[in-house]
């Protein structure tokens, strides 16, 4: 991860530190690379965002290295689908750990335990960290949502910043009177203390007054066979106010056509979460810290530069 980045600096610059552990450093992320030192150093985590992950996974020198060191997987800085913390815990036979955050919580919120059941490592955020205090709440009103009910996840405790450098203004609309983080992230808790996430608040899409969550079609589509990733966005509508519309990037040896898709969606979700768009695409625009950029895919297709199929 990059040292800019918090994953870079905090988790695996100041945790080493802490942890008195060996950090390696390579000039840059490169799977072969990584996976050459997981092997030469004798690499004990296998981390990183879920593209970061990927890459490694489908490496033709991944099934060569000796990871027999490896003692956990971990993944942060984007949501991991279930399908691929399975995949993980299976090629590397060890337990896989979620972190949840962001840079203003310094950054981790919650985090999945390895001692969780398969399940909840797969298809949760885990619990808040020790003395942090997690909220769901309506994006509208502010107010706590039941258990179970998707709201913002909002933060407070030791861990959230004191605020922007020279920006009140940003700060004030961070963090609230009574010293809530707002996340800016959808999810839910279960009566546990569990939390899932549902998306972005800015990147829900609403289409015909209906509130539509992009992860949940992701998930979906990720456990196709035929599907090697997957980011779905809002596109804009004269009649819906917004579509739905998915970018998918097709596994090399078995490609998923555009009908076995929708047919796929449509026989598990209701008819307006079922994509009306299908982009094909070979890569993802990325940030730096390997997260998908959703709003260029929004661009490009607005922008008629990408190839699409309804």
């Amino acid at each position: 991860m990059p040292l800019f980045h918090t994953a870079g600096c905090v988790l695996f610059t100041l945790g080493p530190v802490q942890g008195q552990f060996t950090q390696v450093l390579p000039p840059g992320f490169d799977p072969g690379l990584v996976l050459h030192l997981i092997e030469s150093e004798r690499g004990t985590i296998f981390g990183g965002v879920p593209t970061m992950l990927l890459a490694q996974l489908d490496h033709p020198d991944f099934t060569g290295r000796d990871l027999s060191r490896v003692r956990c997987a971990f993944c942060g800085g984007a949501t991991a689908p279930p399908a691929l913390v399975r995949r993980v815990e299976s090629a590397l036979g060890v337990p896989f750990s979620i972190v949840f955050g962001q840079t203003e919580s310094s950054p981790v919120i919650t985090q999945t335990r390895l001692a969780d059941s398969p399940a909840d490592r797969a298809e949760t955020l885990g619990r808040p960290h020790p003395q942090v205090e997690v909220q769901i709440s309506d994006p509208l009103t502010g107010q706590t949502v039941p258990t179970g009910v998707t709201g913002e996840i909002c933060t407070r405790g030791y861990h959230v910043m004191t605020g922007y450098f020279d920006n009140p203004e940003a700060t004030a609309e961070a963090i609230d009177t009574a010293g809530w983080l707002h996340t800016g992230d959808l999810g839910s808790m279960d009566e546990r203390g569990y939390c899932r996430v549902e998306g972005r608040v800015k990147e829900m899409i609403i289409r015909g007054g209906e509130n539509i969550y992009p992860r949940e079609i992701e998930q979906l589509l990720y456990a196709h066979p035929g599907v090697a990733d997957v980011a779905v966005v809002g596109v804009p509508d004269d009649y819906w106010g917004e579509q739905v519309a998915a970018f998918v990037r097709p596994a090399p040896d078995s490609p998923a056509t555009q009908d076995e898709l929708a047919s796929y969606c449509r026989a598990r979700l209701a008819a307006h979460k079922t994509p009306r768009y299908w982009i094909f695409v070979d890569a993802f625009p990325l940030t730096a810290s390997g997260k998908v950029q959703k709003f260029v895919l929004r661009e490009q297709f607005t922008s008629g530069t990408t190839r699409t199929e309804h």
